[in-house]
């Protein structure tokens, strides 16, 4: 049985409880009805550039490994790093004795060759006057026939020894010509004028040719003109062209920045990690020889550019009051919206799958491989929204790439090239197509205005349609302090 002295403290406690619980009701309440106060970016009229983001390594544009088609011992080094060279130039030498003995061999065995063919000219003139006479005494009939026919053949013997003679003549000429190639080459020379920005040998070391030959030198042929080799992700590749201009910047000069344009771009593709990249030649000019190469340079190539656009932040397409789904009401009230450039939060990938499913025709297997792919893709999505932004857009592209291979691997040839002009639209590549969705006031409320997107620069982009002019102020946030409103039928929050 309770003690009755502990009765009135424990109602007590009751009390103070429930008068908490309701003051916190109270507050709660009351601050749910207080409107929400929103932060506000106006649509301008300006020009938009479209960049390109890479890193790459700074190369001579020809640089060319200097090696030995010989094996043997370095004697002698002419060159050391960062000297100037000819073409033609001699650069090293590599023992030349053991050669000269085999070109003193087989001058030796050609003199020996020789002179068993003069022996050979001298026996066909004599079997050669031997039937001449033995010819001439058949005809008067004082030797019998047998004895020319023995003439003959001696005649025919020794012409055949001495084109036997002349082959080996030849043929010692012919290893007496390579032995001097191969004491030719033990001088290594330049094959172009250039820089040696790398010596791989010194001197005693021994060299072995044998399947390839190994590297002595590498000759950069002019480092005033060089380039950066970068790798460009394939959902970028699309818009690289020969020409377009580039900047980049290295961390040996701080603050410096150097031009270039686009060289080359690649087709042979690299895959890393299920991450599909191409290689793009940006030149770059070096008359005062500061760039030197195995430099890291950051790239941003200018793929379009708008003179005169109607643009607003980055922000102000992302943003969704409370309350409101992602994309087209189909992500639950709440749901953070995808970072800029990531292809797609909750209700866009909804809506990405059910264009795929639609327009591709995908099968009931398809279906629910698709929507496996997409379950995982909208939380990796989602978890990109703490990272900074330049590394939020690169891991953004990465899981775009990854989702794209993971989706083709499963549809047939037929469906694949329609999933591509898809991808494309989705991705806001695909012109005055790509839709975006932008809210601004009407009488204190949030009102939806749907919009076309064209280039952005990753701050800003680039705006179309009815219902917008430069000056319009548009919501790209909620001002701190103010909580947002409950969902329609919501309860208010309590707390105990």
């Amino acid at each position: 049985m309770a003690n009755p002295i502990r009765r009135p403290g424990a109602i007590a406690l009751v009390v103070l409880a429930m008068a908490a619980t309701a003051a916190a009701y109270f507050w709660t309440a009351r601050e749910n009805t207080q409107a929400p106060s929103y932060r506000l970016a106006k649509i301008e009229r300006g020009p938009l550039t479209a960049t390109v983001a890479a890193s790459g390594t700074l190369n001579p544009v020809t640089s060319v490994q200097v090696g030995t088609q010989i094996s043997g011992q370095v004697k002698e080094l002419f060159v050391d790093f960062n000297s100037s060279v000819k073409a033609g130039q001699l650069i090293a030498r590599i023992d030349p004795e053991t050669f000269q003995y085999r070109v003193r061999q087989n001058e030796a065995d050609l003199e020996a060759a020789r002179s068993a063919a003069a022996r050979a000219q001298v026996s066909l003139a004599n079997a050669q006057r031997d039937l001449a006479r033995t010819r001439e005494l058949v005809e008067r009939e004082f030797v019998s026939p047998a004895d020319l026919d023995r003439a003959q053949a001696q005649f025919d013997l020794a012409k055949a020894e001495l084109g036997n003679a002349q082959a080996v003549v030849a043929q010692r000429a012919a290893q007496l010509a390579s032995a001097r190639v191969d004491l030719g080459r033990t001088e290594i020379r330049a094959p172009v004028d250039g820089v040696v920005i790398k010596r791989s040998v010194d001197v005693g070391q021994t060299v072995a040719a044998s399947l390839q030959a190994p590297e002595l030198f590498v000759i950069a042929r002019d480092l005033r003109d060089m380039q950066v080799e970068t790798s460009i992700d394939e959902a970028d590749v699309g818009r690289m062209r020969v020409g377009q201009r580039a900047t980049f910047t290295v961390d040996a000069f701080p603050g410096r920045t150097f031009s270039g344009e686009v060289r080359q771009v690649r087709k042979s593709a690299q895959t890393v990690q299920n991450v599909v990249t191409y290689t793009v030649l940006v030149s770059a000019a070096n008359p005062d020889g500061q760039l030197m190469p195995g430099m890291t340079a950051n790239v941003r190539i200018v793929t379009d550019t708008r003179e005169s656009v109607l643009k607003i932040a980055n922000a102000a397409l992302r943003f969704r009051p409370p309350g409101e789904s992602a994309a087209l009401g189909e992500t639950k009230a709440g749901a953070p919206s995808p970072p800029a450039g990531a292809g797609g939060g909750g209700g866009q990938l909804q809506q990405l799958r059910q264009r795929l499913v639609t327009e591709l025709k995908l099968d009931d297997a398809q279906q629910a491989r698709v929507q496996a792919i997409f379950e995982q893709m909208r939380g990796r999505f989602m978890s990109l929204r703490e990272l900074p932004e330049d590394a939020r857009t690169r891991a953004a592209a990465t899981v775009r790439a990854e989702m794209r291979t993971s989706i083709e691997e499963i549809l047939r040839p037929e469906q694949k090239a329609r999933y591509a002009e898809i991808v494309a639209e989705a991705a806001g590549r695909g012109g005055p197509s790509a839709r975006g969705r932008i809210w601004v006031l009407a009488d204190g409320k949030p009102r939806a205005l749907d919009v076309r997107t064209g280039l952005t620069d990753g701050t800003a982009t680039e705006l179309s349609g009815g219902g917008i002019e430069e000056g319009m102020e548009v919501l790209v946030g909620i001002q701190g302090g103010a909580s947002a409103p409950a969902a329609k039928g919501a309860a208010p929050r309590m707390f105990f």
